[in-house]
């Protein structure tokens, strides 16, 4: 066989190659996509076990929240916001976390967007502690103690996310995740075992099912509900609002 000939076949079979490297990317990430839509779906039925009797409670609303009720990480004025509904319970939403956190923490970094996070407790029934609760509350006394560093703890919390069923992280538990983010402040450690915001959580969570979410994590871009929520979803999500 001439050179030629042989650099001919060589970039064919480059390009051969190439092709089928691309076709095994966008399986795996449509893979992915499924994997994540059926788990939000999943935990979305799952709502319509919540008792029906649940009231709002009328509480004193954390002073690092927004007016609604969100956890804001990035520009308090940014004119993109990504909103997040969770609960740190729901399997789902740590899968959201690990494919597309650090996505959302690269955009806020670039301000491109803010990011408001919504905390509820939905799969209380989940755990013999009532760790969902338990969890947004944490979320409220670390946001109050140091939100600068909310991000870490809240990684962390999906990272260490206990099984369903069990009786969910301690108090003491929950504790050790803000010292492992080196969060401190007089009041963090009676904030969190004494549930200074369980009532908030309470009524912050029926605000958010009546406004209409149906499952977590439940994630909108400007108020539009994302369906595809992984990292090139939400990208595109982004550029369409901006």
């Amino acid at each position: 066989m001439s050179n030629n000939s042989k650099k001919k076949a060589q970039a064919a079979a480059a390009a051969l190659h190439g092709k089928k490297d691309k076709q095994r990317r966008t399986l795996i990430e449509v893979a992915v996509a499924v994997v994540l839509i059926a788990l939000i779906a999943a935990i979305g039925f799952s709502i319509a076990g919540k008792d029906s009797d649940t009231t709002a409670v009328p509480a004193s609303a954390p002073s690092s929240v927004t007016g609604d009720g969100a956890i804001r990480i990035g520009d308090p004025n940014a004119s993109v916001v990504v909103t997040v509904v969770e609960d740190f319970q729901c399997p789902a939403c740590k899968q959201f976390e690990a494919i597309s956190g650090d996505t959302l923490s690269e955009l806020v970094a670039d301000n491109t967007i803010a990011v408001d996070y919504k905390p509820i407790a939905i799969l209380d029934r989940m755990s013999s502690t009532n760790y969902s609760t338990r969890a947004a509350n944490a979320s409220l006394c670390v946001a109050d103690a140091d939100i600068s560093a909310w991000p870490t703890w809240h990684k962390a919390m999906f990272e260490q996310q206990p099984t369903e069923g069990g009786a969910g992280l301690s108090d003491d538990d929950l504790l050790g995740i803000t010292q492992l983010a080196n969060i401190d402040g007089p009041d963090l450690s009676s904030c969190i075992t004494d549930g200074t915001y369980t009532d908030y959580v309470t009524s912050q969570t029926q605000s958010v099912l009546d406004g209409g979410v149906t499952g977590t994590p439940t994630v909108m871009v400007n108020g539009e509900t994302v369906s595809n929520p992984t990292p090139d979803g939400l990208r595109a999500a982004i550029t369409a609002a901006q």
